[in-house]
């Protein structure tokens, strides 16, 4: 079995990245749970969404403490949120920045960074940045493939803002398997 962490901000539609890598995941034949973690949350707040993917049943029903992979939306997280904690050394961790990061990545852990806004601003119109980072995931992972992933993102969204989604992904994904 293998784990996923996802950090944002409420209203980044985290718990939608989740879901909708969950779905790419059981339509590749795999098993997959995907659920947040929620408290007193608002827009804003830092939120936490968790996947896992398995060939067989999944029974843990805990929060995710030991990831393979990490995805961080939002890289102001870093210094309010431990977000690599717990990361499994060859783990992989995703941060939506246009910069280089100040912090320091756990050793053995490989880091991917993509400027997520940007390519949401220009397809999208909007910064939301999840179909971007799933895309970005995809390629760096490969637990879900491209093909996948645009049938989820065709059953959650409807004509032009399905393609929209599917195009912020495919470039992100494009991005992160150019830097392989």
């Amino acid at each position: 079995m293998q784990e996923l962490r996802i950090h944002g901000r409420g209203g980044q539609g985290s718990v939608t990245a989740a879901e909708l890598i969950a779905v790419a995941a059981f339509e590749g034949g795999m098993f997959a749970q995907a659920f947040p973690a929620f408290g007193v949350e608002r827009r804003g707040a830092p939120v936490q969404a968790f996947v896992r993917f398995s060939d067989s049943t999944i029974r843990l029903r805990s929060q995710v403490y030991e990831p393979d992979f990490v995805i961080v939306q939002d890289s102001t997280l870093i210094k309010d949120v431990d977000v690599f904690k717990g990361l499994k050394k060859g783990g992989i961790a995703i941060i939506n920045t246009e910069k280089a990061l100040q912090s320091a990545v756990p050793e053995g852990v490989r880091l991917i960074t993509i400027d997520a806004t940007s390519i949401a601003l220009e397809v999208l119109g909007l910064p939301i940045t999840n179909t971007a980072l799933m895309g970005a995931f995809a390629a760096a992972t490969g637990i879900i493939g491209f093909e996948t992933l645009t049938k989820a993102l065709n059953g959650r969204f409807k004509g032009p803002l399905a393609e929209k989604n599917i195009e912020t992904a495919r470039r992100a994904y494009l991005q992160v398997k150019g830097e392989q």
